[in-house]
């Protein structure tokens, strides 16, 4: 099983953090916010992560290496100066991420949820995993059944955490209609695919109680970092 990082992003929320540091590579709790995520995929067993840049592309190798100090093997996949969004970075990273299940996490979150309890085969073409709604999102994103399926609509409504596993399959669901860049690859959203995939059933979750943050604010990511230089057990 492989692993992509969504890092591609502007980081237009952070600045002037992200004027001339990438959003994933700035730290909280004495490391870059990218290196929690590559701990944990090493400790859920993953060995190759594919990590998708656009904006301060060059930073990743340059901080990142390899990934063997971490018995991991990064694959780097450079979108040009913009970014084609989530749907169309994952699209973007098939040939590295293979046509088997992989698993996604967004570059600019930090959590204590463990990998470990993804599953390695999603029932449908997904697997998400919900939080509780914060703050700057107290409507939610999805409902989560009983039975442990997503819907787009229902009560009550959890956020999505931004970690999740997924099938190359739910990539079909793109709409033709859905434009790219002029001679180049597609640029489109991931949600809308995912809406009609809850639509069909085909969307799994779970409900993480425990630490998540999402970094969408310089005062978010001090704010984190005074909490984790705080619990050094974390």
């Amino acid at each position: 099983m492989k692993a992509l990082i969504f890092a591609a992003g502007l980081g237009e929320r952070m600045r002037p953090l992200t004027d001339h540091t990438a959003k994933p590579l700035l730290q909280a709790g004495g490391k870059p916010l990218i290196v929690w995520h590559l701990e944990k995929l090493a400790a859920r067993g993953i060995r190759d992560v594919v990590i998708n840049t656009s904006w301060l592309a060059g930073q990743f190798p340059q901080v990142l290496g390899d990934g063997s100090r971490w018995g991991l093997r990064l694959h780097y996949s450079y979108e040009g100066p913009t970014p084609l969004e989530t749907g169309g970075g994952m699209q973007h990273a098939l040939p590295i991420l293979g046509d088997g299940p992989f698993i996604a996490v967004n570059g600019d979150i930090w959590t204590d949820y463990d990998f470990a309890h993804l599953p390695s085969t999603p029932i449908g073409e997904a697997h998400l995993v919900l939080v509780d709604n914060p703050p700057h999102n107290p409507q939610g994103d999805f409902h989560l059944s009983a039975s442990s399926l997503l819907a787009s609509d229902g009560s009550p409504r959890l956020t999505f955490s931004g970690i999740g596993v997924y099938r190359p399959e739910l990539l079909q669901r793109r709409p033709i209609a859905d434009t790219g860049l002029e001679d180049g690859p597609a640029r489109f959203k991931l949600a809308p695919l995912l809406r009609s995939a809850m639509n069909a059933q085909r969307v799994s979750g779970e409900h993480h109680r425990g630490r998540w943050t999402d970094v969408g604010t310089p005062q978010r990511l001090q704010l984190l970092d005074r909490q984790l230089g705080d619990n050094t057990s974390v």
